[in-house]
């Protein structure tokens, strides 16, 4: 049979992609390069870049590429057939990236490369990414003995379905609780925008009246508008119970067992490497020097910020008391009550920005920017196989007008799409015996769609996700790096991967910048003088609690995985209950099981590394401090940012561009003062 994922030239063919595809394709060059690399070997005298590392990343440039489109699909567009398809293939991948790290021919020929005459006269680029291969051999066991080395692989092989298992169960527990209303009264408080996406939702699915769903832009509307408090309850249990023993579902998709073997796995791998905990193994390929000093930083910044977010929180419950009889505020009033302090002090709403916030606006506005910062355009493409009708596909140039790159939009919630926001890529930059390759990104979020013939009405955080993701996608595009494991964010520091993403929302505050991606739906009328003066005022609205509940997970992270003990097992919830009793404000009932669905570090690439977000966000507020100091849209200090931190990806220590861009090394006080916290 003709195989789409093997017929790739240039971009994927999603519209012909099917699940009965993925196995040949993925078992087919699996084998091909198996060949090629003992071929290469096989063929080794003196290794040169050119006979050796330019072919490996060949190899594993055809394997990323077909496999990448693969996984995306997994996450958009997921469905039994290609979930299965998918998991078939995570044992092979993991034995053939795990067979690669501990091939002691192939890492005698990296380091022979290493250590020549010829290396002193690579590029610095070049002999960041034999550094940084060599220290991946090392963390893929290579110097393991030979019964070591096997249980390594079944450990990443047992890891590989775990994670992704932990994902499935999320995803399904997401999809399978609604809650149908043919009636509205139960939903007095919700704006008209919330009411027609619950509207939506029911229509898309054949019933009457409104359907609420756990995907984001059901959710929040529910929790911060809905007078009915045995709704918010209904829907908050619902929420914070998926994939666990509790709730409307409990035991269906439990990801509890789940949770204890993959911290077990975890520490027992690192222990094979020589590590006393996986934090300590996390640790080795990012900026922290050791977990006393990410333990130190977390700490130092609750004991900064948790005494503001403890008044903030009695402001709360005095609130809710004295103008509403609340006695007792619970969970599931705190958005609800948030929202009715927010507009008693402000004026204001998320409700009240979003007419302004129009898609046709933002993007535009958002290209805009990056126009102004980087003097670069952006601009739809054409030629593009989309997955789903809602994605858009788009080019972007330099001012020479060269191609640098392309990218895929994905804006919308929807069922059988994994929750959250990410960017991960298709392709990236790479010399190779055809030319530079063009880097190609995928961008996804799951905003609030277009309903009743309007556009998109987006909030003020969702557009602050869109340039967040849209942060990461130019660090993935804009580099000038052309070796594999150094361009854009390969080879990046996961600590600091997170600066080019958050540096990008402080535009979304600035006036310059918000006539750009503003601009009301039906009148185009800019964000009025007032109301952007009252979004300004509430801007750090709770912000002491946002950053308690950023630590109280970081905490939660590290310390589970840098605390684990094979005697006791993980006591997920019990590490989290302390943790909470450290650095939290806001109350979990007892049925609250979080950790559960915390993806990102079950699931995704944030194990031991949750931290990374408030450590790149000290840089990233820092950097920003220099716009506001020469203007935020100063077109030499934009080209010192490309310069310095985007073009130069992974090829140099992130500390090292961090300097080449500021001067000095990054100071936490621009993070507290953005943050309304004094230092």
């Amino acid at each position: 049979m003709t195989n789409a994922l093997l017929e790739l030239e240039d971009l994927p063919p999603f519209s012909r992609i099917r699940p009965d595809h993925v196995e040949p394709a993925v078992d087919l060059v699996l084998a091909e390069n198996q060949q090629a690399l003992e071929a290469l070997l096989e063929r080794q005298g003196t290794p040169n870049w050119d006979s050796l590392m330019a072919p490996l990343d060949e190899l594993r440039d055809r394997l990323h590429q077909v496999w990448s489109p693969v996984s995306h699909l997994n996450a958009v567009l997921n469905s039994d057939a290609l979930r299965a398809a998918y998991n078939a293939c995570l044992p092979k991948l993991s034995a053939h990236w795990t067979e690669l790290g501990q091939n002691e021919r192939l890492q005698g020929a990296v380091r022979a490369l290493a250590e020549s005459p010829d290396a002193v006269r690579l590029e610095p680029a070049q002999r960041k990414a034999l550094e940084h291969n060599l220290r991946d051999f090392h963390l893929s066991g290579v110097d393991l003995p030979s019964a070591d080395k096997a249980r390594y692989k079944a450990i990443m092989q047992e890891l590989a379905a775990l994670q992704s298992k932990f994902e499935d169960n999320v995803l399904d527990a997401t999809n399978a609780w609604t809650c149908q209303l043919e009636t509205d009264n139960r939903l007095a408080g919700l704006p008209d925008s919330a009411l027609s996406v619950l509207r939506q939702n029911a229509e898309r699915r054949g019933l009457e009246g409104w359907l609420i769903t756990l995907e984001l832009p059901s959710y929040f509307p529910v929790m911060s508008y809905a007078d009915d408090r045995e709704l918010r309850h209904e829907v908050y249990q619902a929420f914070v119970t998926r994939a666990s023993d509790q709730g409307p579902q409990a035991g269906r998709y439990d990801n509890s067992e789940i949770m204890e073997r993959i911290l077990a796995l975890r520490h027992e791998l690192a222990q094979l490497l020589g590590f006393a905990n996986y934090a300590e193994r996390s640790l080795a390929t990012k900026m922290a020097s050791g977990p006393a000093q990410v333990l130190e930083f977390l700490e130092d910044l609750a004991a900064r910020s948790r005494p503001q977010a403890q008044r903030e929180f009695a402001e709360l419950e005095a609130f809710a008391r004295e103008q509403h009889g609340i006695p007792q505020l619970e969970a599931w009033d705190v958005g609800y009550y948030t929202e009715k302090l927010r507009r008693q002090r402000y004026d204001l709403s998320q409700e009240d920005l979003r007419p302004y916030f129009p898609e046709t606006r933002v993007l535009p506005g958002l290209f805009a920017v990056v126009e102004r910062l980087y003097e670069v355009r952006i601009q739809p493409a054409p030629g593009a196989d989309l997955w789903h009708p809602d994605v858009r596909f788009y080019e972007l140039r330099d001012a020479t007008g060269e191609l640098r790159a392309h990218f895929y939009m994905d804006l919308y919630a929807r069922a059988k799409k994994r929750g959250g926001a990410w960017m991960d890529e298709y392709r990236g930059r790479r010399r190779s015996v055809r030319g530079v390759q063009t880097p190609v990104a995928f961008v996804t979020c799951n905003f609030t769609p277009p309903v009743a013939g309007r556009p998109a009405l987006f909030t003020h955080d969702e557009v602050l996700t869109l340039f967040h993701e849209l942060g990461h996608a130019l660090h993935h595009m804009l580099t000038r790096v052309e070796y594999y494991d150094v361009a854009g964010i390969n080879g990046v520091e996961w600590d600091a991967v997170e600066l080019p993403s958050q540096f990008m929302e402080n535009w979304c505050w600035e006036r310059e910048a918000l006539d750009l991606i503003s601009g009301h739906h039906e009148t185009g009328a800019p964000v009025p003088d007032g109301l952007y003066r009252r979004m300004l005022a509430a801007r750090n609205f709770q912000s002491a609690m946002m950053m308690a509940r950023q630590l109280e997970l970081a905490l939660f992270d590290f310390r589970l995985h840098a605390e684990y003990s094979p005697h006791q097992g993980a006591r997920v919830l019990e590490l989290w209950r302390r943790v909470r009793e450290q650095v939290a404000v806001v109350p979990a009932p007892a049925f609250n099981r979080f950790p559960n669905a915390f993806s990102h570090i079950f699931a995704g690439g944030y194990a031991a590394g949750y931290y990374s977000y408030k450590w790149a966000e000290v840089l990233s507020a820092d950097a920003f401090s220099r716009f506001e100091e020469e203007g935020i849209f100063n077109p030499a200090t934009g080209r010192d940012f490309l310069r310095c931190v985007l073009e130069v990806g992974g090829s140099r220590d992130a500390m090292a561009s961090f300097v080449a861009f500021r001067g000095r090394e990054p100071q936490v006080e621009p993070l507290l003062r953005h943050s309304g916290i004094a230092a």
